[in-house]
């Protein structure tokens, strides 16, 4: 030990190196991670082509129009209406298939595996419940809706109801009854069997059923079967003469494949007697279209599908006339799997499209054939062996490229593919393998444009209530020039207690520059009124004052000296420049919270940022959340 150098003195000296080393050594790993792309595989290749319905994986595609067993867009059908559209959707179900008098499609509806499968495809297609096509008790029929109202059971919220058949009439065993006596013999029986599940439909508290055909067919009268049940079930009837029925208590559309424009003029004339009785329950219908060639019964009636256009038309004839505050009560899927009359959509809807993708230097580009307003995004992915696939990005729906040198992958070679994932319903549709190698500068991501971009958001400015979004409109414009590139859109200096998202994420301005919506909402309701603790220093002022007080009762005890203290000091600033930067992810700190007693309003600063390669630009916005 040299002159004058005491115990303590080597101690902090080596603590303050230690130190030192720690926060150079440390901090660039916390703050900056590595860029470099690893391929980790999450789906496949097959799972991705494959069937993922509860069709039959057997089903191939017919000449009426019915698509073979196919993998289909999961996205909600919620989505093509109306936004926060609180629509109950109901599938339009038939339990006759397996049995000798109806065609082949692979499975049996008398088959619990099947009940299932097709239940958990309703589900993860956002539909709410199911209406059964019944012809009575004691049939096959029967006994695949017992199957139903138990699988239903098993999915909360999930519901069923019963549609009484004309054919339930015409098959009964009761060869002396009247059609007035069969059908106050099986709503009993359905009032026994069906009415008591949990899982039954009903409204306002009643049992719901509904019935097709039975008025055209016999002449019932509905008071004396309302007398003979105890549950006063809400009856349901059909098109427009379905409100003004007896005991109506509200009525349902339904496909016609007769009439005219793909049933639109139908429709609305529907949707607006429907509106001019508001007591009573409207359940719209929605069809991909209609094709009866292969049913034995078939007369030659078709509507076509034009490529699922039918489809979507049926969900503008409501958006055209109901919104959020004037929502439509109800939507029925004509139908979930009624092969022969070519209205299923259990196996998916085709859209008619192709795609092709190829590889332009680094930029991938895909070129597709047919409706695009049937395609909700792209997705590309990513493969080291060609089957096993990692998602890159998802892309709007306009943009036909993707610049690869935007990501830092390894050398090698790599198989790339882009699929069209479809809007709610539809096919999704995959590229073919395209082989990509690495070959990019190192360094930033090459730019895919010679020209300058320039951003603008509106309003620049904008005041809304705690619990709201606030959206902005942002426009990418070339500054000198057509503009090529893909542009993507991010926000910086976000507060921890913001979200933003932008829709679409990224575009491709053009020459006429190009638009996206700016959603901005409070992560929480109470954030602008407490303190912010998303930054771990709620920790730090113990840590500091045990340094701090510990140090000045060295002091005081005759432990050290001041030049001691001055070391110990320096040590304790580097220490709290760990803790302070060790979330250093977040940019610039969140804004000082008032506390209860100032105003509860809060003012932010929001940053938007736009990039495509070398190309950058950026714009500021207000946000005033009170």
């Amino acid at each position: 030990m040299g002159p004058g150098k005491t115990p303590v003195m080597d101690t902090s000296r080596c603590i303050l190196k230690f130190a030192a080393a720690f926060a150079f050594a440390i901090l660039p790993l916390a703050c900056f991670g590595s860029s470099t792309i690893t391929i980790k595989p999450v789906t496949t290749l097959s799972a991705l082509t494959g069937n993922n319905t509860s069709a039959a994986n057997s089903f191939i595609s017919q000449t009426n129009g019915n698509e073979g067993a196919a993998n289909i867009s999961k996205a909600d059908i919620h989505t093509l209406l109306y936004p926060g559209a609180p629509t109950k959707i109901y599938a339009h179900l038939m339990l006759w298939f397996g049995g000798t008098g109806h065609m082949n499609v692979g499975y049996s509806s008398t088959s619990a595996a099947q009940i299932k499968r097709q239940i958990d495809d309703m589900v993860s297609r956002g539909i709410n419940g199911v209406i059964l096509d019944w012809y009575g008790p004691g049939n096959a029929e029967d006994q695949a809706a017992q199957l139903v109202m138990a699988e239903a059971e098993a999915h909360p919220g999930f519901t069923f109801a019963i549609m009484v058949d004309k054919g339930a009439i015409s098959k009964s065993s009761c060869t002396t009854c009247t059609a007035q006596q069969i059908l106050i013999q099986q709503l009993q029986y359905v009032e026994q069997e069906y009415f008591p599940s949990p899982a039954y439909m009903r409204i306002n508290g009643r049992p719901v059923v509904t019935n097709f055909d039975l008025d055209v067919h016999y002449s019932i009268d509905w008071n004396a079967l309302q007398a003979a049940v105890s549950s006063n079930p809400v009856f349901i009837f059909q098109n427009n003469s379905g409100f003004s029925h007896l005991l109506s208590g509200g009525s349902y559309s339904w496909v016609m494949p007769t009439a005219s424009n793909f049933g639109m003029s139908y429709l609305n004339s529907f949707y607006v007697a429907g509106l001019l009785l508001p007591n009573l329950e409207t359940v719209g219908s929605a069809y991909k279209g209609f094709n009866d060639t292969l049913a034995s019964w078939g007369t030659g009636r078709v509507m076509a599908q034009q490529c699922g256009q039918t489809w979507l038309q049926t969900f503008s004839a409501i958006n055209n006339l109901y919104n959020a505050a004037n929502p439509l009560s109800a939507l029925q899927l004509v139908t979930w799997n009624d092969y022969e009359e070519g209205t299923e959509i259990e196996s998916g809807i085709d859209n008619c499209l192709s795609m092709n993708a190829q590889m332009a230097g680094s930029s991938l580009q895909w070129s597709v054939s047919g409706n695009e307003n049937t395609v909700d995004h792209y997705t590309a992915y990513i493969s080291s062996d060609g089957q096993n696939l990692m998602p890159l990005t998802d892309l709007a729906v306009g943009i036909h490229n993707l610049d690869l040198c935007s990501y830092s992958l390894p050398t090698g070679h790599y198989t790339i593919y882009v699929q069209a994932m479809g809007r709610a319903g539809f096919t999704n549709q995959m590229s073919g393998a395209v082989a990509y190698a690495p070959q990019c500068a190192s360094g930033a991501p090459v730019s895919t444009s010679p020209t300058g971009i320039t951003m603008a958001a509106s309003p620049q400015s904008l005041t809304i209530s705690r619990g709201d979004s606030a959206n902005i409109q942002v426009t990418v414009s070339p500054s000198n020039g057509a503009f090529t590139g893909q542009v993507s859109l991010s926000c910086a200096n976000l507060s921890s207690d913001l979200s933003c998202s932008f829709s679409p994420s990224t575009i491709i301005p053009n020459s006429t520059g190009a638009k996206s919506t700016l959603t901005i909402s409070p992560t929480s309701l109470s954030s602008a009124i407490k303190p912010d603790r998303s930054r771990g220093r709620e920790n730090g002022p113990p840590l500091y004052f045990a340094f701090y007080f510990g140090s000045i009762g060295m002091v005081w005890a005759g432990a050290l000296n001041k030049k001691q203290l001055r070391r110990i000091f320096l040590l304790c600033g580097i220490c709290g420049g760990i803790l302070l930067l060790s979330s250093c992810g977040g940019g610039t700190a969140s804004p000082s919270a008032p506390n209860a007693a100032q105003s509860s309003s809060k003012t932010y600063t929001v940053t938007l940022n736009a990039s495509s390669g070398s190309a950058q630009t950026s714009a500021t916005m207000t946000l005033t959340v009170q």
